[in-house]
């Protein structure tokens, strides 16, 4: 006659090892399974490379596997998008570019915000473009391609990597600060314009420095000058564009890495100081040297920090997108 009473002990016992269970697993410190990265481009690009070698440095720190997951199309947004409709739990991040988690946003109408559905994690670093003529180009450096450009205007054609991509808009931003006009001439990603810039097709490209590391070893281009604010580590006899006369033009390419929005303030921190770790390491700076990249500096390594530098990007260039009718296809 005592059984019920049994049963209902044995039941709340039953209740109470679960719950302790629940806690117990929810205290384990965070990663306790592996890490999905989002690339938002095909394998085998600048970002994925990138990504592979940081997710491999993490899994030394996290003691977890960042699985990398290749998500293209659409200039990088259906990778992006997979991201913000994952869960904020820390095991689904968003690594990309100034192309894919800031321009997309002026060229196409998003079903998300950039700025509001993704948390911050860190500014990873940036690479600067770099002006490059056919090997045959009459001008030599860039006060005569400028000079060439005033006497021959909408003459000479640059190759883009797309409507709307990094390229694009700098070569806009280059034609208002230099007075000059030439033809934009659009290609399905890098390489396909590269082969054309190599058979004389088009005058002069502005693209990631990194894409022109083997054709500038080869003497197979012209370089002109590098967008950035410093020069090339790989390429130190390259001028930059302010050493070359044209005072307070910069552009570039840039990575960084978000987690979905509402993701817990302590595994972004948990993110964050690993790719502080990460990237404070001698052997990564060599590395992101070769590839092209220069590491943020320690101060903007912060998720406010890029939060700041994405919305202030935006601000800078979602204006050129409207002002120039921009549309991708």
């Amino acid at each position: 006659m005592h059984e019920p009473r049994i049963d209902r002990w044995l039941a709340s016992l039953v209740v109470a090892l679960a719950v302790l269970g629940s806690a117990a697993a929810s205290a384990q410190p965070y990663p306790v399974r592996p890490i999905t990265m989002i690339v938002p481009f095909p394998a085998g690009g600048a970002t994925d490379t990138l990504a592979r070698f940081l997710a491999e440095k993490m899994r030394e720190i996290l003691g977890q596997p960042i699985i990398i997951e290749n998500v293209g199309g659409a200039a990088g947004t259906i990778g992006v998008a997979r991201a913000v409709r994952a869960g904020p739990d820390g095991y689904t991040l968003s690594i990309g570019t100034s192309t894919t988690h800031m321009l997309t946003g002026g060229l196409y109408t998003l079903p998300f915000d950039l700025l509001k559905d993704l948390q911050p994690v860190i500014y990873l670093g940036s690479e600067p473009l770099l002006l490059a003529a056919r090997k045959d180009f009459p001008a030599d450096d860039l006060k005569g391609l400028i000079a060439y450009l005033k006497t021959n205007p909408d003459k000479a054609s640059v190759g883009i990597a797309g409507v709307g991509a990094a390229g694009h808009l700098a070569g806009i931003a280059f034609q208002k600060e230099t007075g000059t006009r030439f033809q934009f001439v659009p290609y399905r990603g890098n390489a396909p314009a590269m082969q054309d810039l190599l058979a004389g097709q088009i005058d002069f490209m502005m693209e990631p420095s990194s894409n022109f590391r083997s054709l500038i070893a080869a003497g197979s281009i012209k370089p002109i000058a590098v967008t950035g604010k410093a020069r090339l580590p790989a390429s130190p006899n390259i001028p930059t564009v302010e050493e070359a006369g044209l005072s307070g033009f910069t552009a570039s390419l840039w990575y960084g890495l978000w987690a979905p929005k509402d993701t817990p303030n302590d595994i972004v921190e948990k993110l964050n100081a690993t790719l502080r770790d990460v990237l404070a390491d001698p052997s990564v700076k060599q590395r992101l040297d070769d590839l092209g990249i220069e590491i943020s500096p320690h101060e903007q390594q912060s998720p406010q920090a890029l939060r700041a530098f994405q919305k202030a990007e935006t601000e800078r260039w979602w204006p050129v997108i409207r002002a120039s009718n921009l549309k991708a296809d």
